[in-house]
This record gives structure tokens, sequence and C-alpha cells, in this order.
């Protein structure tokens, strides 16, 4: 899959990066910061496609094509939003992604990709009653 650039690179100081001004972060579920990156949302979309078309279609060209544009959409969006870097909710790129495909006709993913945050959420509140 090609890599989807995002405005952090990769490095072995992470942690850093996730608080370097100029570059986009993202607010994780338990208040962590965490550099953005745009290969995590490919991912995700990937793994939305792949339950909706069944495994046989990890080698589609179509779908890593599709897969890639979208990311690198929502990427693009979001360094448009905030030019000069900024924090986004782990919650805000979901929402993005769940929007970008509708709009983009992927309505069985979408859905897919809506069902199963909606069991993250149920698993991540089950966690938390019993601790």
């Amino acid at each position: 899959m090609d890599t989807v650039k995002s405005r952090t690179p990769k490095t072995p100081h992470s942690d850093l990066n996730a608080t370097a001004p100029g570059n986009l972060k993202v607010i994780r579920r338990n208040g962590t910061l965490t550099p953005f990156d745009a290969n995590k949302i490919a991912i995700a979309m990937s793994k939305a496609f792949l339950a909706v078309e069944g495994t046989s279609a990890a080698g589609s060209t179509r779908i890593h094509d599709t897969v890639t544009q979208l990311a690198r959409q929502i990427a693009d969006a979001f360094n448009r939003r905030l030019p000069s870097g900024g924090t986004i909710h782990i919650e805000d790129i979901q929402d993005q992604v769940e929007l970008l495909l509708m709009r983009s006709g992927e309505h069985k993913v979408a859905r897919s990709y809506v069902l199963y945050r909606e069991e993250r959420r149920k698993i991540r509140e089950q966690a938390q009653t019993t601790t």
C-alpha cells in the first residue's frame, strides 16, 4: 500500500513529535497526544473494505487506490483546517472517515466502519465498568 503523507515524520522520538509545534497531533481516548498518521486511517478503511468484500479483496487495486485516495483527502482536509498544526480528537478523525466513505458512495463500507466503532465503544464501556 502506498503511504499517505502526513506532516509528522516517523522518528524514534515520536513523543517529541506529538508535542512539537506545527505538527498535527491526535488526542487519543486516554488523553495522550500522538503524532497524526494518515496511514492509520488507510489501515482502518482497508479493514472496513475487507469486512464488506471479503479477504479475497485484499489484493484489489481498486480498493487499494480508493483507500489511498480517501486517506489522502482526509489528511489534506486536516492540514488545510490546521495549517500551523494543532490537535484533533480521534473521534473527529473517525467522523470524517465515515462522512467521506458515505460521500464517495461506499455506503456498505461506511456502515461496516460505523458498526465496528460502536462495537469497540461498547467494549471500552464494559471494560470501564468492570474496573
